[in-house]
């Protein structure tokens, strides 16, 4: 798997320099994510806090997994004064670019505490088998040359 570290860089920029603005659409924010191998999948994690299941898209294309969440402000009523608003708002985007070991038809997504978790399974014709070996006859019939 692969991903774009210049959009790492920018985000590791905008977090540095204080000039943290909303993603868009066509300019989402990079969200972070862990990776690691479990048996027979890969499983990768996004921290999403705060942002409702409904506002999450997960599309694969040509092995490519795009993942986009956006995070709304939050309606607080009338009578309400917010005080302190540091999470970020706005768009957030990770694509991944799937290797042809991975089943991209068989991905499971679940999202829980803010979490979104999916599990990519390595496919069939990726995973490691034994060959079987047979022994040759014993019996060697010799040719007349």
């Amino acid at each position: 798997m692969r991903t774009d570290p210049f959009r790492e860089f920018d985000r590791l920029t905008q977090q540095f320099f204080g000039s943290q603005s909303p993603g868009t659409w066509s300019r989402p924010t990079a969200m972070p994510m862990d990776a690691y191998r479990q048996g027979d999948q890969y499983v990768v994690s996004f921290d999403l806090p705060g942002i409702s299941p409904d506002a999450i898209e997960l599309d694969v294309e040509r092995n490519v997994l795009t993942v986009k969440a956006e995070r709304r402000p939050l309606e607080l009523g009338e009578g309400v004064e917010m005080q302190v608003a540091e999470r970020p708002l706005g768009v957030f985007s990770r694509q991944l670019f799937l290797g042809d070991t991975l089943d991209a038809d068989r991905i499971e997504a679940s999202y829980e505490t803010g979490v979104l978790t999916l599990r990519i399974p390595i496919a069939e014709q990726a995973k490691p088998r034994k060959i079987a070996i047979s022994a040759a006859d014993s019996d060697r019939k010799q040719i007349d040359a």
